[in-house]
């Protein structure tokens, strides 16, 4: 008899935990602090969202190359347990440079570009 309520539980827990398991892929939103003016500088900021697991890196590109002095916040997590992360940089864009931040989570990467409006 005490086997069924505890066979129970553990089909509760385990149902509960597969849904927190599952892979979803990171939400990214890539924009600067103030709008966009060549030549002025500015903080370019790169905000991952809504992903599981968390192994997650964020880079941010300067015409395909990682900008130095970058700053990351800790791995947060959501009530659903979805984690997310921000990193930002210093810069001061000019005409003609790209600018993008590479993400790679579970060991798919993709890059999403700044769009400057300017």
């Amino acid at each position: 008899m005490m086997k069924l309520p505890v066979f129970g539980f553990l089909f509760a827990l385990i149902a509960a935990c597969s849904c927190v398991e599952k892979l979803t892929p990171p939400k990214v939103q890539l924009y600067s602090q103030k709008p966009g003016e060549f030549g002025k500088e500015n903080f370019l900021i790169c905000h991952v969202s809504g992903f599981y697991p968390p192994n997650l890196s964020i880079t941010i590109l300067k015409d395909g190359q990682e900008l130095p002095n970058s700053r990351q916040t800790d791995l947060s997590f959501s009530h659903d347990w979805s984690f997310h992360l921000t990193k930002n940089v210093a810069f001061t864009p000019m005409s003609g440079e790209d600018y993008a931040c590479k993400v790679m989570h579970n060991g798919k990467s993709k890059s999403y570009a700044w769009e400057s409006n300017m």
